[in-house]
Formats: structure tokens, C-alpha cells, sequence
């Protein structure tokens, strides 16, 4: 079964060097799990750049990592955001994970930047005009917080995978059944790309409920009532936390779901720790058992 298996994972740039010492920690204990690929955020507001492109360069370099960047629509000319893109494709770099982005803390409404990318849709245009990247875009089960619809939403969704994207990989969630009526609703509208589900590993219950906030995410009564009463006992908390996403991709994987993208918050353990329950293993250790 893990041969049928892909995984990629998300980290962001730290902001501090004991934030990177943990990030480096990361991802040298999740690489040997050979995932499809490794991609780096920018800050909501595109506030990281600077602290993306080094992460990145540095992930490159140090690794065998297949490394995806982030870009957004955010704050930056075309011209800008086709160089950064340039220089990606220069140093060897073929996946990008494109997105709209969401506007700075003090604008509430979206505008697009004048000079600018306007949409998601539009950057993966402008990116396939650099070159033949792998493309990623976003997608939203429980629909976008800004959507007039959901009819409205899956039609974005559509745009941009008409414009060239390879895949579209879901906002975190915890209704499976939910992302499982979305991805036949992709299905339906004729979307050919897999529709990867975005998997949350739940570090700390009170970041996971604002992180749902902002995103629209539902957060199911039960498994509020899983994490009461664990302020104070961290143990308890991580053994909740492993098996409440075993029990997720569980489910996914009988649905025929082959393909997951964690977002790791830059730590390892818990999303390890899943991979190894869907029978992944670290590549050395695969091939010493086949051998």
C-alpha cells in the first residue's frame, strides 16, 4: 500500500534562529520519507518574502528535496513576481504552489494590486509563461470565507485549472465527508487534477480554533470535546491529536484518497508519525526490506 502512497508537507519561514533550528529539524527528520514535494508559505500578507526565498535556496541546496514555493497576488507587480519566478526556474526549482493571498491585517476586502496579478487564475498564466512548472493551486471543501458560493467558489477552483494547474490542494479540514462530496462535485464539473486533502496535525487546540476561524474550517463538536480538560497534559494531547488525523486518513485512504499534503507548522513528529500509520517508511528502510 505505501508504494501507492503520496505525501508532500508545508513549512514556513521561521522567524527567529531557534524557530529554524527546529525547522532544519523538521525537515531532515521527514525527508527520508521521500515525499513528492516540500513547500514553503509566504506570510498572509506576503510579509515573509525575503525569509521564503532563502528557505527555499537553502532547501535546495542541502537537500534532495523537490522544493515548492509559494507565491501570491499580494502587494507585488507582475514584473516583480515574474522575476522571483525566473530566478526560481534559473536555480533548478519546478513546482510552485500559486495563490491569491490574502490582503495585509489592516485591509479588510480584497483589491488586486494595480500592476499586478488579479487572481490566482491569472498568476498560473503568468507563471506557465516562465515555464512548464508544476503547478498547485488551493482548494476549499467548506468554500472560501470570501465566496459569494459555493457554485462560485468550484468556478475560481475551475479557472485556475483551466489555466494550467497540475493539482489543487484543500484548505485543512476535519469533515471527511465533506471533502468527499467536494471532490465529486470537482468530479461532476469535470476537473481531471487530484484534489489533494490538506491535513492538519493538531499541535496546539486553541491555535487549531483561531487557524478555523480565519479559514472558515469547521471544527466538529466531538472533537472539541476529545481535546477538553487537556490545557495542562501535553502527553495526553499528542496522543489525541495522532490518533484523531490516523483516524482521518484512515477513512480518506477507503475512500480511494492516495495523495495527502500536511501542514506541519514545521514540526515533525506528529506528521511522521501518520505517515508511518499509512505504511510509509524511510526510503533507505523500503529499499533494505525489498532487498
Amino acid at each position: 500500500m505505501s508504494n501507492e502512497i503520496q505525501v508532500s508537507f508545508e513549512f514556513f519561514p521561521p522567524a527567529n534562529k531557534k524557530m529554524e533550528e527546529i525547522l532544519w529539524h523538521s525537515i531532515q527528520r521527514l525527508e527520508p520519507l521521500g515525499p513528492r514535494f516540500v513547500s514553503v508559505t509566504y506570510g498572509a500578507d506576503g510579509s515573509t518574502r525575503d525569509r521564503t526565498h532563502r528557505i527555499v535556496r537553502r532547501i535546495q541546496a542541502e537537500t534532495e528535496l523537490v522544493c515548492a514555493p509559494h507565491l501570491t497576488c499580494i502587494s507585488a507587480h507582475r514584473e516583480e513576481v515574474l522575476a522571483i519566478a525566473e530566478s526560481y526556474w534559473q536555480a533548478g526549482i519546478r513546482n510552485m504552489v500559486a495563490l491569491r493571498g490574502d490582503p495585509p491585517k489592516d485591509v479588510k476586502v480584497y483589491k488586486p494590486y494595480v500592476g499586478g496579478f488579479d487572481y490566482a487564475s491569472d498568476l498560473v498564466t503568468g507563471l506557465l509563461g516562465v515555464g512548464e512548472f508544476d503547478i498547485s493551486v488551493a482548494a476549499y471543501p467548506e468554500v472560501h470565507p470570501e465566496a459569494l458560493s459555493a457554485d462560485a467558489d468550484l468556478e475560481n477552483l475551475k479557472r485556475k485549472i483551466d489555466a494550467g494547474a497540475s493539482r489543487a490542494i484543500t484548505q485543512f479540514f476535519f469533515d471527511t465527508g465533506g471533502y468527499l462530496r467536494f471532490r465529486d462535485r470537482c468530479q461532476t464539473m469535470g476537473l481531471e487534477v487530484p484534489i489533494v486533502p490538506g491535513i492538519l496535525p493538531i499541535t496546539n487546540f486553541p491555535r487549531l480554533l483561531k487557524f478555523a476561524e480565519n479559514c472558515g474550517a469547521t471544527v466538529p463538536s466531538k472533537l472539541r470535546e476529545r481535546f477538553s480538560g487537556l490545557d495542562n497534559d501535553p502527553d495526553t494531547r499528542r496522543m489525541i491529536a495522532a490518533s484523531v488525523a490516523i483516524e482521518q486518513v484512515d477513512e480518506l485512504l477507503r475512500h480511494g484518497v492516495s495523495e495527502f499534503h500536511f501542514y506541519t507548522l514545521n514540526r515533525a513528529e506528529l506528521t511522521y508519525a501518520i505517515c508511518h500509520a499509512l505504511g510509509l517508511r524511510p526510503l533507505n528502510q523500503a529499499k533494505e526490506q525489498l532487498s
